[in-house]
């Protein structure tokens, strides 16, 4: 087999899987969809206000049952049919989308409704989310896992490459209105792709039971594991300063003279670098904690680079450089957590994942808005570059301790047991 047949195979490996080829298509679609909302929803919000501080607070808003209720939804990731419930979760987003869409075709949408519409969205996606992420272990199985989890990285790029370009052109024509209309189709490609999937194929752990503190023991899990308690502690961190991406790329397009369409083309670009650091990780055979690390402190630099960009070219160049190390950082957190966390607590370690990535943005967005607000869009950039640096060095030491303490695990148990020590 040639070196390039061998890293096609190896990068798109997990495709071979009937269930995750069709789980696939169904988002690829959705996704497109998602994207387009949320260009849309923001774009109306800087039409109806001009302020980036309302764009942070609708962002936020979305968000906010993320971070209050996204540990609750891990618990029911852990107790209920992870297909049945994406298939109520996606239906139901699909209504939202469609009122959203009715609201403002008629004319009647006020600040107050976006806000309200993100709220509900947030409710869903704080069910939605820890049940979707654990999903793709039960389609792709402890083999796959990883590669899994960055092909869908990828996937969801994709869709933010077309999403937010499709978003630009029709906003440009026709206004906001026919991508919430758009988006709200788009989920039934979703539920037929999850009605489709041969169930016995799925890798299901047993769902647990319910019982009283299942909340608590899931934080209890995660901080008493070092490899889990380290991305989470380094995604809250940046997930908080660093992914308001949607919060400040308008102002930075408002600040060379453009509009929607280079709103839109910004999203694109960072995108276009995305699918290539997904792609890149997807070819990896593990997530190491080093590639955690670097993926970091590459992030925090293009953020940085982003900020202190002379010219539109040179902000395409470091936008590019963002969606790459992005891509390569959260999909590595996502699958280190998979593979490193216990079957039945899989899905409150998700949600607790969810919980720093999304729910953070209720406290950062705000913040992240009301510095480039007041300060200048590249200053937003600046704040999450310098922190997402700064993670990461920090991160180095208890990383090598960790490495240390499971290396002398493994010698210890080596020790202990005749047949591998020799004995």
């Amino acid at each position: 087999m040639s070196r390039t047949r061998t890293y096609f195979w190896r990068t798109f490996r997990s495709l071979r899987l009937r269930n995750v080829r069709l789980y696939f298509i169904g988002q690829a679609v959705s996704a497109s969809g998602m994207w387009m909302q949320s260009v849309a929803q923001l774009w109306l919000v800087y039409e109806l206000t001009g302020s980036g501080t309302a764009l942070g607070i609708t962002t936020a808003l979305q968000s906010l049952p993320v971070l209050l209720g996204g540990a609750w939804g891990g618990v029911v990731a852990d107790r209920f049919d992870k297909r049945r419930l994406l298939v109520i979760t996606q239906a139901v987003k699909g209504v939202l989308a469609g009122a959203l869409g009715a609201v403002v075709a008629l004319g009647v949408a006020e600040l107050w409704m976006v806000y309200a519409f993100a709220l509900l969205l947030g409710v869903v996606n704080a069910l939605d989310n820890p049940a979707r992420r654990t999903f793709v272990s039960e389609m792709a199985g402890p083999d796959d896992v990883a590669n899994a989890i960055s092909l869908n990285s990828a996937m969801l790029t994709s869709a933010r490459i077309i999403g937010p370009s499709i978003a630009g052109l029709l906003i440009n024509a026709f206004g906001v209105a026919p991508c919430f209309f758009i988006n709200g189709a788009s989920f039934v490609a979703v539920i037929i792709a999850l009605l489709m999937m041969r169930t016995e194929e799925l890798h299901r752990t047993e769902l647990v039971k319910k019982a009283k503190g299942q909340v608590m023991e899931g934080f209890r899990y995660a901080w008493s594991a070092p490899e889990i308690r380290l991305p989470l502690v380094m995604m809250a961190v940046i997930g908080t300063l660093a992914y308001n991406f949607r919060v400040v790329l308008p102002l930075i397009a408002e600040e060379f003279d453009g509009g929607p369409g280079l709103f839109g083309t910004l999203y694109s670009v960072m995108s276009v670098g995305s699918l290539a650091g997904a792609l890149f990780t997807a070819s990896r055979l593990a997530a190491t904690t080093r590639f955690l690390l670097v993926s970091a402190l590459g992030l925090g630099l293009a953020l940085v680079g982003a900020a202190v960009a002379p010219n539109l070219l040179l902000e395409y160049l470091a936008l590019m450089a963002v969606g790459a190390a992005s891509s390569a950082y959260t999909s590595t957190t996502q699958a280190s957590l998979q593979v490193g966390s216990e079957p039945q607590m899989r899905g409150r370690v998700m949600a607790l994942y969810t919980v720093v990535f999304m729910g953070s943005t209720p406290i950062g967005g705000p913040i992240v808005g009301w510095v480039a607000e007041d300060f200048g869009a590249r200053a937003g950039f600046a704040l999450g570059g310098v922190a997402t640096v700064v993670t990461a060095v920090l991160a180095v030491r208890p990383a090598l301790a960790n490495r240390r303490q499971t290396t002398a695990g493994a010698d210890a148990s080596a020790d202990a047991d005749p047949a591998r020590s020799g004995g």
